[in-house]
């Protein structure tokens, strides 16, 4: 898996996400944006995607499209509609894109250079503008809004939020 922290300036969603498509189709890998407000941290995505890997392999994925099955964990809902909130939108973003290519015949080393190459193409979109550490700071009212975490819950533990917004992932798994 590999994440590129970047800003992106998006005019037109649906040709953005066609152009994301077509990389994905050109690379053999799956490709997905997220606004980085809603991603917790690198772990958040690993865990997303483990869990929608997992779904597809006991046939359990409730989307058709891996892309969409990762969306749907990391927000921590089955719903496709509220976990769209958590996708980029019109306009700037500070995103997060991952980029897998898992499930293909490549070895670890070519997908590595698969998922590079996808990378480097992301970067070539209109949209791209440049690659700046968005997950170096959470939004923390947005991750607690959005995955429900309330300040009892934060002050009852030393958990981290990120560890909580990972909960939450999680119990999506048990929950289904």
């Amino acid at each position: 898996m590999e994440l590129l922290e970047c800003r992106l300036r998006i005019d037109d969603i649906d040709a953005f996400v066609a152009d994301l498509a077509e990389i994905g189709d050109r690379y053999n890998v799956t490709i997905q944006a997220f606004d980085a407000r809603y991603v917790a941290d690198r772990a958040h995505l690993e865990q997303a995607l483990a869990f929608a890997d997992r779904a597809f392999e006991r046939g359990e994925n409730v989307a058709r499209d891996r892309a969409v099955e990762i969306l749907l964990y990391a927000a921590g809902r089955r719903q496709i509609d509220r976990a769209l909130e958590m996708g980029v939108s019109k306009g700037d973003n500070r995103a997060v894109v991952l980029i897998d290519c898992a499930g293909t015949d490549a070895g670890e080393s070519d997908s590595e250079e698969t998922e590079t190459a996808a990378l480097e193409a992301v970067t070539d979109l209109e949209a791209f503008v440049e690659r700046t550490g968005t997950l170096a700071r959470q939004d923390k009212d947005t991750l607690c809004a959005f995955f429900d975490v309330p300040p009892a819950e934060r002050a009852a533990t030393d958990a981290s939020l990120a560890a909580l917004v990972r909960e939450r992932v999680a119990l999506l798994e048990v929950e289904k």
